[in-house]
């Protein structure tokens, strides 16, 4: 059987996208009142005009403690006339929206929030500057429905789909993390206590919207780190989701934004660009140590491929293929090797219109140069600093 062709149209649940190409989702920096703007609008409305099958608003915290910072929109009726207009422009545009929708966990600010942040056991965050909170399955009842809500929020605004956040680090996949989950309770211990809260939410937001939306996951196939979540566990979590029959497709990430970002990233680290984001003295901080936290891994097309392929032989779920994809060659071997979409970030934010080009010249490739100079940006306005040098909105 020949592999299906990339930008033909595809069923992703029961949504049909225009192509397999997939904006995967990136912290936009332009939500200052925790709301949709004309500036995030149009930040999506570019790549869906340039030929994504889908686009995805990242990141829509469930709840007002899970945002990594207040500046982020948070799931609530004061949010739908802004959601609604953010999905009829980019209808309008032809392509699908996705939200994307989590708890930040240990990632929240819990001093910009001021609410505390929450994590599968109490440890110090350096982003808040104070210590976290650890839940009551009380405060985890109240999550999961949250994600549930959230869900709703996303159906009654005009979405095509949601993303649930299970990678880096945010709260479930802290509590996914050996790591991380130091808990004795009915949420610790084995991989199958660690994995509830995954398994519940992902229960819960499928209850909520029935087949009214199509439901990805964002999960974490390794976290980066010592003693972290790691491949064989990952595998085993994502059978679970595939057989409670929860999700329509699993996008597979790595890394933790908690303890070691560049590894999802990979490529070059901008430790100055990052000092100059920050006020004194964490600026200092960052020039002196910030190459222990931001380490450096080399960019390679479709680094996170080898590992993704174990994940596709142990599923029939469909999977979508994140990382270093550039080439229309790297796209068609993703799908040669089985995978059902391809999701691209850094690449559309140099160059929106690429899909475009791509179905256009099938030697086409991305001029994204892995700088990441684009990471430092969230905190203004998140932009290729290559092609827009001054913030944008």
């Amino acid at each position: 059987m020949s592999a299906p062709d990339v930008f033909a149209p595809a069923r992703l649940g029961p949504v049909e996208l225009r192509n397999r190409v997939i904006k995967a989702a990136t912290f936009e920096g332009r939500t200052p009142d925790a709301l949709v703007t004309d500036e995030l609008i149009e930040y999506h409305r570019r790549p869906a005009r340039g030929g994504v099958g889908m686009t995805t608003l990242a990141y829509c915290a469930v709840s007002p403690e899970g945002r990594t910072d207040r500046h982020q929109i948070w799931m609530r009726p004061e949010a739908v006339p802004g959601l609604r207009r953010f999905t009829d422009a980019i209808h309008a545009e032809g392509a699908a929206a996705c939200a994307q929708i989590g708890h930040a966990g240990p990632v929240a600010n819990a001093a910009s929030n001021r609410l505390p942040a929450l994590s599968p056991t109490r440890r110090f965050s350096p982003l808040g500057m104070r210590p976290t909170r650890a839940p009551t399955p009380a405060d985890l009842d109240r999550v999961i429905e949250a994600h549930a809500a959230a869900a709703r929020t996303a159906l009654e605004s005009g979405f095509d789909a949601v993303e649930i956040h299970f990678g880096h680090n945010y709260l479930v996949s802290a509590f996914l993390s050996p790591r991380l989950n130091h808990r004795t309770d009915a949420y610790g211990g084995s991989l199958a206590n660690r994995a509830r809260l995954a398994l519940a939410i992902a229960r819960a937001v499928r209850d909520a919207v029935g087949d009214r939306l199509a439901i990805t996951a964002k999960l974490n196939m390794d976290d980066g780190v010592p003693g972290g979540f790691w491949l064989n566990e990952s595998i085993q979590v994502a059978q679970w989701l595939e057989a409670d029959g929860t999700v329509d497709a699993l996008e597979l990430t790595a890394g933790s934004s908690l303890l070691n970002p560049m590894y999802l990233f990979t490529g070059d680290a901008p430790v100055r660009d990052f000092a100059a984001a920050f006020p004194q003295p964490a600026r200092l901080g960052l020039r002196l140590g910030g190459r222990f936290f931001l380490r450096e891994y080399p960019f390679r097309e479709a680094y996170l491929l080898d590992r993704a392929r174990q994940f596709r032989a142990a599923l029939d779920l469909p999977l979508i293929l994140l990382g270093g994809i550039t080439t229309v060659e790297t796209m068609n071997l993703a799908m040669a090797e089985g995978f059902a979409f391809v999701a691209m970030a850094r690449a559309l934010l140099r160059e929106p219109d690429l899909v475009h080009r791509m179905r256009a010249d099938a030697g086409a490739r991305s001029l994204c140069v892995h700088c990441n100079r684009c990471m430092p940006t969230i905190y203004r306005g998140t932009r290729c600093v290559l092609t827009h040098p001054i913030a944008i909105g």
